[in-house]
Order: structure tokens, then C-alpha cells, then sequence
């Protein structure tokens, strides 16, 4: 079993959280900082964004998020070197999400031999085309990457099923149509679809896009929906927003515990 997956389906919780956070944002020492603070306060896996001007699948939030972070010059090499500089000293993987045309600007299997060497053990690629992913999907396999592919409300179903027989691993299913972001609600119309997954296979299924605070969190385990990880992003960034200033980002920890709380044990 790949480690993302392993590390996924191991918690003692009713649904493994992973945080987002944009590498650089608010720079990397802060990074740093970050990374450690949220494998401290519960996170089970950690995904990190590497920043990017042309950033179609993300809301305002993180699109801001990478600005700032583009703007100190953080590229795929600061990210490569981060992840290499924390990942030893880690309980939980690492997920590195990124659109594909960097991937294919820095070379394809050049990037995944580079992420795999520094640490990583995940991979996300929102605009990854489904039928050009399976060369992606071998080289991440041969470099130990677990590639999780995307499936979204608008799914035909023989659509999904394509997408469970590729997927190697974790499949990545997006709470609602759009791009990333807070929402004042979330698509809880997504139990159908869920089941109709979990039917189809065993492989773990996280839940993201739109996951804003605990009420919803809190709403989403009341419908006992045997989600496997749920992914928080611009909910992340905010509360890193509001520390700036600070000496400190322990509002970002008390805010993982939080949720940890609200999913709750098994």
C-alpha cells in the first residue's frame, strides 16, 4: 500500500485531516514553522502547494497565497529543498499538489524522480487530463509517488469508473463544482456519490473544495458519509493570515485540533 493511503486508512480517527498550505506563504521560515506545528497538533498527512501564477483550480484565497509567495521567488526549487529540509523530521507524508504544465516544463519524470528524492510521498495535479495521466500514474509508481486523481460531482458514472481503475491509490473527490475556496455551504447532496465509490472499490476517498470551518465538518460526519481524509486549504491560509504579526502561529495548531475534535474517534 502506497504511504498516503497507508497513513490514511490507519487513523483511529473518523476521518484523517489534511491540511493545505502554500509554500512561501507568508516565506519560508514561516513555512517551516507551519509544517512542523500541524504534524504536531494532528494532521495525518500535510499538502503542500506549489505556488503558481496560472492557478485555475484555486480560489482567491490561495491564488493570493501564491502571489505572495512568488513574489519572494519561490519556485520548484525552494519547494524541492523544503520539503528535503522537514520531511525527515516528520510523523505524517507529505503531498506536494501542482498543476501540470510545470510538471511538463521541468520535465516529467525529472519533477516526480526530484519530489520523491526530497521526501514527498503524494502527488496532486488538479488539471491532470485523464487520458494522458497514465504515463504520469507509471512514473510515480516507479519513484514510490502516490498520483491521486480527481473526481468531481459532474462525474459520468463510467467516468468514475475509469477513474477508480486508474487511480493507484487515494481518489481526491471535490465537494462541490468550482474552484477552491470558503463556502457558506457545501454540497452535501455528494452521500450518493460517495456510496456509489465505495461500492466500486476500497481505495480511500479524501473530501475537498470548499470545507470551510467546524460546523461543516461537523455537519459532514453527522451524515456519516465513511469519507476517508478531509482536505482544508483556504480555511488553513486564513487562520495563517490572522497570525500575521504574530510571534507565533498558534492559532493554526489550536484551529487543527479543532477539527481533529470535530471529526472524532471511530
Amino acid at each position: 500500500m502506497f504511504t498516503i493511503s497507508k497513513a490514511i486508512s490507519s487513523v483511529k480517527t473518523r476521518s484523517a485531516l489534511v491540511p493545505f498550505i502554500t509554500v512561501g506563504y507568508p516565506n519560508l521560515k514561516a513555512t517551516v514553522e507551519l509544517i512542523y506545528l500541524l504534524d504536531k497538533k494532528g494532521a495525518n498527512a500535510i499538502e503542500l502547494g506549489i505556488p503558481y501564477s496560472d492557478a485555475l483550480a484555486d480560489g482567491i484565497v490561495i491564488q493570493e497565497s501564491s502571489r505572495i509567495a512568488l513574489e519572494q521567488k519561490i519556485y520548484i526549487d525552494q519547494v524541492l529543498n523544503l520539503i528535503q529540509q522537514v520531511s525527515p523530521n516528520l510523523t505524517v507524508p507529505i503531498i506536494v499538489f501542482t498543476y501540470y504544465n510545470p510538471i511538463v516544463c521541468r520535465g516529467i519524470e525529472r519533477f516526480v524522480k526530484e519530489i520523491s528524492e526530497s521526501g514527498a510521498k503524494g502527488l496532486v495535479v488538479p488539471d491532470l487530463p485523464l487520458e494522458e495521466s497514465d504515463y504520469l500514474i507509471n512514473l510515480c509508481s516507479d519513484y514510490y509517488i502516490e498520483l491521486i486523481l480527481f473526481v468531481s460531482p459532474t462525474s459520468s458514472e463510467n467516468r468514475i469508473k475509469s477513474i477508480i481503475s486508474k487511480a493507484p491509490g487515494c481518489i481526491y473527490l471535490v465537494s462541490s463544482c468550482g474552484v477552491t475556496g470558503l463556502r457558506g455551504s457545501i454540497n452535501y447532496d455528494i452521500k450518493e456519490l460517495v456510496k456509489k465509490i465505495k461500492r466500486t472499490t476500497d481505495k480511500c476517498v479524501m473530501l475537498g473544495f470548499g470545507i470551510s470551518n467546524e460546523y461543516q465538518v461537523s455537519k459532514l460526519m453527522s451524515l456519516q458519509l465513511n469519507i476517508d481524509a478531509i482536505v482544508m486549504g483556504s480555511a488553513f491560509i486564513n487562520k495563517i493570515t490572522d497570525s500575521l504579526g504574530d510571534d507565533n502561529y498558534e492559532n493554526v495548531g489550536s484551529f487543527c485540533e479543532k477539527i481533529k475534535s470535530v471529526i472524532g474517534t471511530k
